[in-house]
């Protein structure tokens, strides 16, 4: 299948883990943040969340969001150097996935460390 491409792994220490999380750490999970804190990114992980074969085309996600081709394809590329899909280019077109395990992370390192043991026991 595609790549992700990850410039920097996510940090491992939650920033609400109790102690103060590192510099590079915390510009790692920043820059992520950033990436998911567009309203079209958004739009576009749950788009290719909820496609038929868990993936999708740049062709199959521009009317959905009203927006030209270079501009989802921009949106898109944010998404992939972050790590939070993968890109599988095949003929002409890119098919984009998620990182399950990369949205899984953000999540993790979001929870506070009390609402994890609760989930975890459940």
């Amino acid at each position: 299948m595609g790549t992700a491409l990850v410039e920097t792994p996510l940090p491992q220490i939650s920033p609400l883990a109790g102690e103060p999380i590192e510099r590079a750490d915390a510009e790692r999970l920043a820059g992520v943040l950033k990436a998911l804190a567009d309203p079209a990114r958004l739009r576009l992980l749950s788009l290719i969340q909820s496609a038929p074969e868990g993936e999708a085309c740049v062709c199959d996600l521009t009317a959905p969001l009203g927006l030209s081709q270079p501009t989802v394809s921009h949106h898109l590329r944010i998404l992939t150097e972050a790590g939070l899909l993968n890109r599988d280019k095949r003929g002409v077109w890119a098919y984009y996935s998620l990182v399950p395990s990369a949205i899984a992370t953000v999540a993790e390192l979001l929870t506070p460390p009390r609402k994890r043991a609760t989930k975890k026991a459940r």
